[in-house]
């Protein structure tokens, strides 16, 4: 069983949807309820998440691939091909 199906009480068919929207909208909205698996002919078709949710998800998964870019970097990193911070400091510093 996939995760998407794994409580009937984050489940409904498109027709129970459609009659309670209102309702279930406001479970989600609220954090009453997590998540809420949408299933057409028997499939998963979609999820509604709250919206608080869905930007915590992004920042999780933006942290994520950052980590893994630097973990990447990490493997190659080459010590003498280093540049100090004082160097990156006179690089770029502000000439005003």
């Amino acid at each position: 069983m996939t995760a998407s199906q794994e409580r009937a009480d984050q489940a409904i068919s498109v027709t129970a949807m459609v009659g309670r929207f209102s309702a279930r909208l406001k479970d989600i909205s609220s954090r009453a309820t997590e998540r809420l698996v949408i299933f057409k002919d028997n499939q998963p078709a979609a999820v509604i998440i709250n919206v608080e949710a869905y930007q915590e998800m992004l920042d999780e998964l933006k942290d994520l691939r950052v980590e893994a870019a630097a973990w990447e970097r990490l493997i190659g990193f080459d010590q003498s091909k280093a540049i100090s911070h004082d160097d990156m400091r006179a690089r770029y510093a502000r000439r005003d």
